[in-house]
């Protein structure tokens, strides 16, 4: 009781600033608000997939092989541009010299830095004239040779270099020495002043260089993509740009025409879209002043300030009008509105804080300060609209009393006369008639509906952040300023999946531990490839790899006096040295073929790395697995690693962050729930029932992701708990109400029929508002911003109907439950009582 009077005495001095002081409060607001403004601009951006990758142990491994084995190609400092040409032979004559021609022509262009070129046509030429050092020279061997020549060259240099296939089309013949396909590496140094001009954020450094390749290539003719990082951050930033100038303007549109249905007055409608603004301010204000630089998934948190803020804002002035039409003035009015949904809109913060922060779990950093930025950004929606919005309501009604302005609309939404009003008390009719056998099939169907949606599979790729490969038809109809840019990435990445073995999808296996230069190490090494799992490019019977054991394989056929070294120490004669190992390496790191040799072992002969190529179209769980698989036959400690590996580690992370991120959203709201109106209704009990909607919202959440096959990533990983807060959001306004409404006194079909009537009326505003405001996601360019707008929009449509539908029935159970275990006897009992009493005294 003591808890319940010190609460009431801080709301009844908040509820006397807003009705008497209101100018202070919208002044000091307004400082605020010209403080948070400093920090906007100031928090840069982050994004891509980067962000995603710290902590986890595979990328740790991926980053010890950048540290100690990538010398030229993978060098830090260093960046690869891709030439993928296709023709109808691309081995061809005219096709041969369009590559090496291009490559020549970007390798003479001094802005591009180009340091190191290599691709089939290259070891075609210097297949015919071994003497070629320079591109020049090669076209020359290309230009004077006949075309079967030239087909003989492609033979004996697939033959003597067997990766060369791998930069060759699936469709590639060597007898007829034919390929649809093939793809060109042009390497590139990346300096200081390269990589300013990149900017922050999505771009790369190797974007302007791209950019300029492709002005280039186009000078040779033929079909030659110029495709690499640069490009495809390019479009990461892009599509991000792109979806939000068609999503913004259509939102700002839906949300004003439905809040103009909402407020009916351009008053109330301007202090609506004025703390809308200031929420937002605010959240991305304090972003810059602490320096939390943007990603991808804080754009979620927009459309949850709104969602929140749409809400708040409508009862707010609901619950005025509510007052105002019974005769009370500006003042008392919005006393006693403020009176109850201070505290309502608290519940609400504590609850959706809660669930938001339950992300704070997530050891992904981006989530984690999705977490935090969207828990702060609640709690200023709530002084906003909680306290300002009220004040400057009361600033406005009282200037207008004064000027004789008037009221476009003062009735409140839901009353009984209207159309609303009837529908609205459909969960009271059900609470009348059947309520626990409603309760029991809808547990029932919950637990049924919760066990399928726990199907939902987690994923995590580059491809999540790339636009659809076709642009969506309805684009068209947006005016062209609006349109987006043509995007290419996404069909260059299915090309090349399905035209080639494998692509950049090589999976790494780093050695940790144990010396290289045991006897046998290099066939222990060699045999871990043998009889490959499915999802490895099969040559033979052994994996398809790149490592140490074919680097030396490779020098020994360029030179006779390493090749006998090789021979010597080879037991079995497979090209592979068993003894004197040491002396095997000595040997090869000084030679040329140092360079290549660090790629693939250190210096003091203690670690290696060995890559395997993959099948294009195998699934990330395969691969990782498979990768194991095979790290398992190593007599080392191994460690599977590579881009595959740390993007399943990162999916797996992700499915395991919103599985427990969940779980302790759930426990957490509940316990608040609990505790809350144990403090302040002296009814604890009343928190359980407020989570029955949302235990259903989160099921049926769950159940759409797994049927519309949308699974975790970055962005619907939050999702669950992204619904737990805003199911809060409508539950806890009409238990609150409830709360308000009923007492021993009161019948509770009356009590409810009010409060749906009230606030179930400023709830569906609120709902059309925030679903057609959020769910406009969907027509984003970037499918993981569509995902999660439908999912976001659908969160609080189950939210809406499960607190209007669920709500009433179980509030009709629990008001029986509370009244028959609080019923006072009978007379007849207490008759009887009594003559025992006395027979006692007797």
């Amino acid at each position: 009781m003591d808890i319940q009077i010190e609460y009431q005495r801080y709301i009844d001095v908040v509820d006397e600033w807003i009705a008497e002081r209101p100018k202070a409060i919208l002044l000091a607001f307004l400082l605020l608000s010209a403080g948070f403004a400093v920090g906007l601009g100031q928090s840069g951006t982050s994004s891509g997939t980067s962000q995603f990758t710290e902590d986890v142990p595979a990328q740790a491994a991926l980053d010890d092989i950048n540290d100690n084995f990538e010398r030229v190609t993978f060098e830090p400092d260093t960046g690869t541009t891709q030439l993928i040409q296709s023709g109808t032979n691309v081995l061809s004559k005219p096709e041969l010299l369009r590559m090496l021609r291009a490559q020549e022509r970007l390798r003479e262009n001094p802005k591009l830095q180009v340091i190191q070129t290599s691709s089939v046509a290259r070891a075609v030429a210097q297949t015919i004239d071994p003497s070629a050092e320079t591109i020049d020279e090669e076209i020359n061997a290309i230009e004077q040779a006949t075309p079967s020549e030239i087909d003989s060259a492609v033979r004996q240099a697939v033959e003597r270099n067997p990766a060369l296939e791998a930069s060759l089309s699936k469709d590639f013949n060597a007898k007829s020495a034919s390929a649809t396909s093939t793809i060109g590496i042009v390497t590139h140094s990346i300096t200081a002043e390269v990589s300013d001009s990149g900017g922050v954020g999505d771009s790369s450094p190797l974007t302007d260089i791209q950019q300029h390749a492709e002005f280039i290539v186009s000078s040779v003719g033929g079909d030659i993509t110029v495709f690499g990082s640069g490009i495809t951050a390019e479009e990461f930033s892009d599509v991000i740009n792109d979806s939000l100038a068609l999503v913004v303007p259509a939102a700002v549109v839906l949300i004003l025409f439905f809040l103009i249905i909402a407020y009916r007055d351009p008053i109330d409608l301007l202090i609506g879209a004025v703390s809308l603004g200031m929420a937002i301010l605010w959240t991305f204000g304090f972003m810059g002043l602490a320096g939390i630089a943007f990603s991808q998934l804080l754009i979620a948190v927009p459309p949850l300030l709104l969602a929140i803020g749409i809400d708040f804002g409508i009862h707010a002035i609901n619950r005025y009008r509510e007052e105002r039409v019974e005769g009370f003035g500006i003042r008392d009015s919005m006393r006693t509105a403020t009176d109850q949904l201070l505290v309502a809109f608290a519940i609400v913060t504590g609850t959706t804080v809660l669930g938001f922060a339950a992300n704070v779990s997530s050891p992904l950093g981006p989530i984690r300060d999705f977490a935090l930025i969207a828990a702060i950004g609640i709690v200023f929606t709530f002084l906003i609209f909680g306290i300002f919005l009220p004040a400057a309501k009361v600033y406005a009604d009282t200037l207008r009393q004064r000027v004789n302005f008037p009221e476009f609309g003062s009735q409140p939404l839901g009353s009984e006369d209207s159309a609303l009003g009837k529908v609205l008390p459909i969960g009271v009719h059900i609470g009348r008639r059947a309520p626990k056998l409603f309760l029991i099939v809808l547990v029932l169907s919950t637990v049924w509906i919760g066990s399928y949606g726990a199907g939902v599979e987690s994923q995590f790729t580059q491809d999540d952040f790339l636009p659809p490969e076709e642009t969506p038809e309805y684009i068209e109809y947006f005016p062209e300023q609006l349109q987006p840019r043509e995007y290419t990435v996404t069909g260059t990445t299915n090309f090349l999946e399905d035209n080639f073995e494998t692509g950049e999808e090589d999976v790494t296996m780093v050695y940790v531990e144990g010396s290289l230069t045991n006897d046998g190490a290099l066939e222990s090494m060699w045999r871990a490839g043998e009889d490959p799992p499915a999802s490895f490019v099969d040559d033979d019977g052994h994996a398809r790899e790149t490592s140490i054991v074919t680097v030396i394989r490779s020098y020994a056929r360029q030179d006779q006096e390493f090749e006998a070294l090789v021979e010597r120490n080879d037991r079995n004669a497979n090209g592979i040295p068993d003894d004197n190992l040491k002396v095997i390496y000595g040997a090869l790191l000084d030679s040329p073929a140092r360079e290549r040799a660090l790629n693939y072992i250190t210096e003091d002969y203690t670690a290696a790395r060995v890559e395997y190529a993959v099948e294009s179209d195998a699934s990330q769980a395969e691969v990782t697995a498979d990768t194991r698989t095979v790290a398992d036959r190593y007599r080392f400690e191994a460690t599977a690693t590579g881009g595959v590996v740390v993007m399943k580690a990162l999916s797996d992370v992700v499915a395991e962050s919103a599985f427990i991120s969940l779980v302790i959203a759930l426990l957490g709201t509940g316990a608040f729930l609990v505790i809350i109106y144990g403090l302040l209704e002296g009814r604890a009990s009343l928190g359980i029932v407020n989570m029955l909607p949302i235990a259903v919202t989160v099921a049926a959440l769950a159940a759409t992701m797994r049927y519309l096959d949308i699974p975790f990533n970055v962005m619907t990983g939050t999702i669950l708990s992204i619904g737990i807060g805003l199911g809060i959001d409508y539950s806890a306004h009409l238990v609150h109400r409830f709360a308000e409404e009923y007492d021993d006194s009161t019948d509770v079909f009356e009590s409810l029929t009010k409060t749906v009537r009230g606030t179930g009326g400023a709830l569906t505003g609120s709902m059309l508002t925030t679903v057609t405001g959020v769910g406009i996601l969907v027509i984003a360019i970037s499918p993981i911003l569509g995902q999660f707008g439908l999912l976001t929009a659908a969160s609080i449509l189950y939210s809406y109907l499960a607190s209007l539908i669920v709500l009433p029935p179980a509030l009709v159970v629990w008001a029986r439950f509370v009244s028959d275990s609080t019923a006072k006897p009978s007379t007849e009992e207490n008759n009887l009582r009594e003559l025992a009493k006395q027979d006692a005294d007797q």
